[in-house]
């Protein structure tokens, strides 16, 4: 089971955590749990890191005190005992210690690497670990404290690291059965992992989910369980479409297309090490427990599919760069040169979208990442440019991509039209279009100002209703 930062961000809500733990505990004997840092942390701890990176030593000291404020709170409502609260006082306050000289270090180089990054970042679940595993302690439940740097092998690079399979799993079965088997509770710390040599990565931000799926694939268990403040993956943003609703089933399909559509209830990542080990997942909600969520399903028949389209999600913050010229036509290599000079950026592509005449690419890409892109577009086609082949590389205003997904969409004619007559009847326009081969999801681009009327027309008008909360 993994809980999310606002599961353990205060004491309430750790509290209730810990509930849910003990209550599942006494019906699945063998139980891991991974947790995220308090919510709001890791931004601290990044903000901070990358504020002293600029001269500014005031952000971190200021930190240090809310950092010791917020985990103070949570152990004097949660943690009674004398000794086993002082143990845990003087490892977080070791912990903020070492944020304050990673900081210092920072601010005097003048430099944030992203091994430094990783090294600040994974501060905050590993004060939250030992915060919970107290907490349960506390109550009777023998809980111990695992940090992943001992369970997730990964290669070196910082920020966003890619597991070691084979390693991990080796790691993961050393370290955790042993501890289940005499009744211990794992608490393991999300988002994490080390190199082969020891050294601090993270797994890229909403980590978390993703080192629950790399455990329970690893050793293996027999479901996954996420633990969110939502009831589970709904059909939208309830603050956006009021009457939103929990879809009880999706596909790992319809699943993956949400989480890389803009759905922040799962990381994109983590359905892969479940698909593989064919292991049930789950999404649930901390504060409303008794809920049945989201249940995860390898393959639904096209006869049981309760919906054509289950879900509309939107991506907000992105800009549409276009690389337009009349002497594209034709010429090989002219995609691979976009895509190359863009991966040179380390920006993530998040749309394609190509006429048939091939004398314009358009690729949607984060804001903030569009001028270094259009930079390094520009730096790549210099010659085609300077002859005139390739008229401009240029970037809207931002944007919003909205996806709607569904399995049924692949043996049901007709749901591209639905939705584009839909926007069109309220005068929205359609920027830009893409559509993946396996058909679960239709994709566009429409102007920032158009994102709330187009998803509650879409979710009115496509989605069914008779799919209600249960």
């Amino acid at each position: 089971m993994k809980f999310g930062g606002t599961s353990v961000g205060s004491p309430a809500a750790m509290r209730q955590t810990v509930e849910i733990i003990i209550r599942q505990k006494s019906r699945s004997p063998y139980l891991t749990v991974v947790t995220s840092a308090l919510s709001g942390v890791t931004d601290l701890l990044l903000r901070s890191a990358t504020a002293a990176a600029h001269g500014d030593a005031e952000v971190y000291q200021q930190a240090t005190q809310t950092l010791t404020a917020r985990h103070e709170e949570v152990l004097n409502a949660l943690v009674c005992e004398s000794n086993r609260a002082a143990a845990v006082r003087a490892e977080i306050e070791r912990m903020i210690g070492d944020f304050a000289s990673l900081c210092l270090a920072i601010y005097i180089l003048g430099e944030a690497t992203p091994r430094a990054l990783d090294a600040v970042s994974s501060l905050g679940e590993r004060m939250a670990v030992r915060l919970l595993a107290a907490a349960l302690q506390e109550q009777g439940c023998p809980a111990q404290v695992v940090e992943a740097t001992s369970l997730i092998i990964t290669d070196d690079h910082h920020q966003s690291a890619y597991p070691e399979w084979t390693a991990t799993q080796t790691a993961v079965r050393e370290v955790l059965p042993p501890l289940l088997q005499r009744g211990i509770v794992p608490v393991v710390t999300g988002f994490i992992g080390a190199t082969r040599s020891g050294v601090v990565t993270t797994l890229g931000r909403g980590g978390s989910d993703y080192t629950a799926a790399l455990l329970g694939a690893a050793l293996p268990a027999d479901e996954v369980w996420i633990w969110t403040d939502v009831d589970g993956v709904m059909s939208a943003d309830p603050r956006i479409v009021p009457e939103a609703h929990t879809i009880e089933e999706l596909t790992f399909r319809e699943v993956a297309e949400l989480a890389y559509a803009g759905a922040k209830v799962l990381h994109p990542k983590t359905i892969r090490p479940v698909i593989e080990a064919g292991i049930g997942l789950r999404v649930l909600n901390t504060f409303n427990p008794d809920h049945p969520g989201t249940r995860l399903v390898a393959e639904k028949p096209p006869e049981n599919h309760s919906s054509i389209v289950k879900s509309v999600t939107a991506i907000r913050g992105m800009k549409l760069v276009t690389v337009e010229g009349r002497g594209m036509l034709g010429v090989p290599g002219v995609a691979a040169r976009t895509f190359a000079a863009i991966a040179s950026t380390g920006t993530n592509i998040s749309l394609i979208s190509q006429a048939s005449s091939e004398q314009a690419i358009c690729i949607a890409v984060p804001a903030a990442a569009a001028e270094r892109v259009i930079a390094a577009i520009q730096n790549e086609f210099y010659r085609e440019i300077q002859g005139k082949d390739i008229d401009r590389v240029w970037a809207t205003d931002e944007v919003v991509i909205l996806t709607v997904v569904g399995e049924g969409m692949r043996s049901t004619p007709g749901v591209a039209g639905k939705v584009f007559s839909a926007l069109g009847e309220q005068g929205i326009n359609v920027i830009a279009i893409a559509q993946g081969s396996s058909e679960v999801s239709i994709s566009f681009v429409l102007k920032d100002e158009d994102t709330q009327a187009a998803v509650r027309t879409l979710h009115r008008q496509v989605i069914p209703h008779q799919e209600v909360q249960a």
